[in-house]
């Protein structure tokens, strides 16, 4: 079975796209191609053709019509026997695909009309309509596709109310790529944030929690908001702040193996309290206590793992009195991360969830004949 995984905004190693979905279908016998738009030419990796239509140009608008065409119109020329999806802005061109007779798969990462009620480049006052107009729109294409793939439970549930073949397949962790044995004495007095940097990622209350610690933070992630960074270095807590910008995946397996803490400090967005964030599941996996916002569905995980703190992600004191406390008992800290690193090579990693996509595909092929 020929499969292609489309992406008009997301780089051509995306760790959910290529390295877990396109990487794990290539490895389980699929003939799987990655069309990708950065300009950064043809590669093969991991048994995966990466096929590139042109750098993205021009602004967001550009790339939702220009790059999303260009994409649209390599799958068609491509001809698989799926397609595979992953960005809102290319629902259209599933559609067209569909009516074309290639059968579609939407990857659906984030609670999309959720998450619109939180973009800063979105005047507040029509938030709510656009919010409403999308997921019009996805639901109705939704309906329409082979299989829907959320990335949490959650979202899963919401598909499949409209009665879509939806299927989730979790974030999880490849347990190789950061389950260490890392002495707990060679970690340093530090903690850290991989990911994505916001203002509603919670990037101000952690740096301004620093001055009343006696810690460093290690921060690792793009900055998505052009003001931010220069407000937030202002900030007296900058001083305690190792700001090492994007890594790779070595550079990250580094920084979560030398730290003792990992903050996933999010805001209480809609789209954020029901979420699985990736990061929560890597500090797990790398064996360190989480300090993590105190959201139901994230209250669960942690408390049922014992592998962490919950605390108000908008108080920049309470996040400085769990670092605080954490630090002062090394034990505890010790006893919390092997406690998490167990929790994720149980049930949190992504073997099992890499086996439901296989198995989703299996499916598909067996259907088509």
């Amino acid at each position: 079975m020929k499969i292609a995984h489309l992406t008009s905004a997301h780089p051509r190693h995306d760790i959910r796209i290529f390295v877990k979905e396109c990487c794990t279908l290539a490895a389980a016998g699929f003939d799987v191609t990655l069309i990708v738009a950065d300009g950064l030419g043809e590669e093969i990796r991991g048994g995966v053709r990466i096929h590139d239509v042109g750098p993205k140009t021009g602004g967001r608008l550009s790339r939702m019509t220009g790059t999303v065409k260009r994409v649209y119109q390599a799958a068609l020329a491509l001809r698989p026997d799926v397609v595979h999806f992953h960005d809102p802005e290319l629902i259209p061109a599933g559609v067209r695909l569909k009516q074309a007779g290639i059968r579609v798969v939407y990857d659906v990462h984030e609670d999309v009309p959720r998450q619109i009620l939180a973009k800063h480049w979105i005047p507040g006052a029509v938030r709510p309509l656009v919010s409403g107009g999308f997921e019009t729109l996805e639901d109705w294409a939704a309906r329409r596709f082979d299989a829907i793939v959320t990335s949490t439970p959650h979202i899963r549930k919401r598909f499949e109310k409209l009665g879509a073949n939806a299927l989730d397949v979790c974030n999880f962790p490849i347990l190789a790529e950061l389950v260490r044995d890392t002495p707990w004495d060679s970690r340093r007095n530090e903690v850290c944030y991989i990911g994505g940097i916001s203002r509603i990622r919670g990037i101000e209350p952690i740096v301004a929690a620093l001055p009343d610690t006696s810690t460093r933070l290690n921060l690792a992630g793009p900055w998505s908001e052009s003001d931010l960074k220069a407000k937030v270095t202002a900030e007296p807590g900058w001083a305690r702040v190792n700001d090492l910008g994007m890594l790779d995946r070595k550079g990250v397996a580094e920084v979560l193996a030398r730290s003792k803490i990992g903050l996933v400090t999010l805001f209480p967005t809609p789209n954020y309290v029901d979420a699985l964030p990736i990061k929560l599941f890597e500090y797990m996996a790398a064996g360190m206590p989480v300090i993590a916002s105190d959201f139901p569905v994230w209250r669960e995980i942690v408390d049922d793992a014992g592998c962490g703190v919950l605390v108000d992600p908008q108080d920049a004191a309470a996040i400085a009195s769990a670092i605080n406390a954490l630090l002062a008992d090394e034990g505890r800290m010790r006893a919390m991360g092997e406690a998490g690193k167990q929790a994720v090579l149980n049930k949190y990693s992504w073997a099992a969830e890499g086996e439901k996509l296989v198995g989703l595909y299996r499916r598909l092929e067996e259907g088509a004949k």
